[in-house]
């Protein structure tokens, strides 16, 4: 718990930001007058007030009316004292949630690909959830609860030694460490309830959100009522953690009362004794039940506020250690910006595996020079899509090195890296957001014309403003309101404003039919001149007019060469083009 407290307070104490600072110093000058009003002013006031009337002295009714109007008062100044504190100190919690959860975002951005592909996206969602919304619930009541109880239970004992002796001060003592004990011990118990719960409920969100993201997949294979019962039996493990937490906080409910309630018994009885012998006032049986029972009031919530700083303590946890999560990929120390003038990419000897012991690509060496274009191609599983993600850094080389213009990929930064990169990818999925912006989001700071011209050049202009609401047409999630040529077509605008110098073509057509795909190739192959391209591709007939050809098959170049080169060679490249002219030939006699 420490440790995690250690780090929560830098957010609590900013170094950068004094008016915070100062908001918190007032606040907590706040919660002093609170305290000094409610055990001084309130008590006393009641306690005089009671003593006149046990006097019998009805003439001095407008005195203890006034006393009861103090009374009243200071109960109201305490209520104001409160109100007022959280109103100065409520821009602190929402800054330091701020600051901690774009720290969390901004890191989850910048870990690698393995990291996401191996991670369920619902599950990490719900640990920065959790964890970001127990900020402002810690620094409330760690600092308006914890503090505050320390502070009046210290006014309470100093009051009880000058005016009823140590005794009553004991048994103060021993009932609050009693208190705070059972409390600890039954909510450590049940802290391990809530992390079964927890870990149940993240379960249970995680594959819900993977069953709709694959909503398309379940209808495919008519797995609606599969689906709904193994989210049915998540949500029951789930209801049955939570039953039995529930059921422990009841008992731990029952002897915090207990313990209170003695305390309170035996405390006026006390009281009640001495004024049997006159030791005591009859006021002084009131005045030690109300700074018992203001006392208890915050104890009444410290098994609360255990537990939610408990609980605090294990969201915030597991957040950093999201934050802890090392980058698999970082800039080397001094990396410089890649500079780009020509585009000339090289493979050297690359090699590469996913896991350890089962290498990919096994020394592959490719030559594109600037401004021509290269395809890649072979049987599935051959490591083409893989050199697209060692382009882009996703991973580090366990061999060799990928250089542009000469400057090794590994020694620049990949902010440079990826901004002199564009692609098209297969699979192009879009923000649930407008047209415009996902186009738009090849270039940070585009303008409408400067979209609207790249949207032409990808043919979808016309498209566009074809709909009602033109470049503010929502595309649904993941651009699934779009056909697949749609979507194809605004990866290709997103890329044409990015207007890198190298690009990469991974399958851009495969998923969709002949005609889409004859009309994206002369797309694509119109925003291929002057950059030096890599396509990636199944259809050979895609690739036949690319500058050179390389063949790959399992991890290692075997044929490269000009499409009529290889062809004549009669080797892997002409078998594949055979085989697939064949089942053209076929898909053609069956459309007759």
């Amino acid at each position: 718990m420490l440790p995690t407290l250690r780090r929560f307070l830098p957010y609590l104490w900013p170094k950068d930001a004094p008016i915070l600072r100062a908001r918190i110093v007032g606040a907590m000058l706040l919660v002093i007058a609170s305290k000094v009003t409610q055990v001084y002013a309130s008590a006393y006031t009641l306690k005089w007030a009671v003593d006149r009337m046990a006097q019998g002295q009805r003439g001095a009714v407008w005195i203890v009316i006034a006393l009861v109007a103090g009374y009243a008062g200071a109960r109201f100044s305490t209520t104001l004292f409160d109100n007022l504190r959280n109103a100065v100190f409520e821009r602190v919690g929402q800054d330091a949630t701020r600051r901690l959860a774009a720290s969390v975002f901004r890191h989850l951005h910048q870990l690698s690909l393995r990291f996401h592909l191996e991670r369920r996206t619902g599950a990490v969602t719900k640990v920065v959830e959790r964890g970001t919304k127990s900020i402002d619930t810690m620094l409330y009541f760690m600092l308006f609860n914890i503090a505050p109880t320390i502070l009046e239970l210290l006014l309470v004992l100093n009051i009880f030694r000058s005016s009823f002796g140590w005794g009553l001060v004991a048994a103060t003592v021993v009932m609050v460490a009693t208190y705070i004990w059972f409390t600890r011990m039954v909510t450590d118990w049940r802290a391990a309830l809530r992390t079964r719960m927890n870990d149940l409920d993240t379960g249970a969100v995680s594959h819900a959100v993977d069953s709709l993201l694959n909503f398309e997949t379940v209808k495919y294979f008519g797995a609606e009522e599969r689906e709904g019962k193994r989210y049915d039996a998540a949500m029951a493990a789930y209801a049955n953690a939570a039953v039995t937490s529930e059921n422990s906080l009841a008992w731990l409910n029952v002897g915090q009362a207990l313990i209170t309630n003695l305390m309170l018994g035996g405390g006026m009885a006390f009281v009640a004794w001495g004024w049997g012998r006159g030791q005591f006032s009859a006021g002084d049986v009131v005045f030690v039940s109300t700074l018992l029972s203001q006392l208890f009031r915050p104890l009444d919530l410290l098994g609360m506020v255990y537990r939610t700083i408990r609980q605090g303590v294990i969201d915030m946890g597991a957040m950093f250690d999201l934050i802890d999560t090392p980058s698999e990929v970082v800039d080397a120390p001094g990396a410089l910006p890649l500079d780009v003038s020509r585009g000339h990419v090289r493979f050297e000897d690359v090699r590469f595996g996913y896991d350890p012991g089962m290498p990919i690509l096994k020394g592959i060496d490719l030559d594109i020079p600037a401004g021509t274009t290269l395809a890649v191609v072979g049987p599935s599983g051959a490591g083409k899509s893989t050199l697209a993600r060692l382009l882009y850094r996703f991973y580090d080389l366990t061999g060799g090195r990928i250089t542009v213009d000469g400057q090794d990929i590994a020694e620049v930064t990949q902010a440079s890296l990826r901004s002199a990169i564009g692609i098209v990818p297969q699979d192009t999925v879009l923000f649930n957001d407008t047209i415009g912006y996902n186009i738009g989001y090849g270039r940070e700071g585009a303008g409408q014309d400067e979209i609207e011209n790249a949207a032409r050049g990808a043919a979808i202009a016309g498209f566009i403003e074809r709909q009602p609401q033109g470049y503010d047409t929502r595309v649904g999630e993941r651009g699934l309101k779009l056909s697949g040529g749609e979507k194809q077509r605004v990866a290709i605008a997103r890329t044409l404003l990015k207007n890198p110098p190298v690009l990469i073509l991974d399958e851009a057509t495969s998923a969709l039919d002949s005609r889409t795909e004859g009309e994206i190739l002369d797309t694509l192959q119109a925003i291929e001149r002057g950059r030096t391209t890599i396509v990636i591709a199944h259809r050979l007939s895609t690739v036949v007019h690319a500058d050179e050809i390389v063949v790959l098959e399992a991890g290692q170049v075997v044929e490269r060469g000009s499409h009529a080169a290889l062809l004549r060679k009669d080797g892997l490249y002409a078998e594949m083009w055979n085989r697939q002219a064949q089942e053209r030939a076929e898909e053609s006699v069956a459309a007759e």
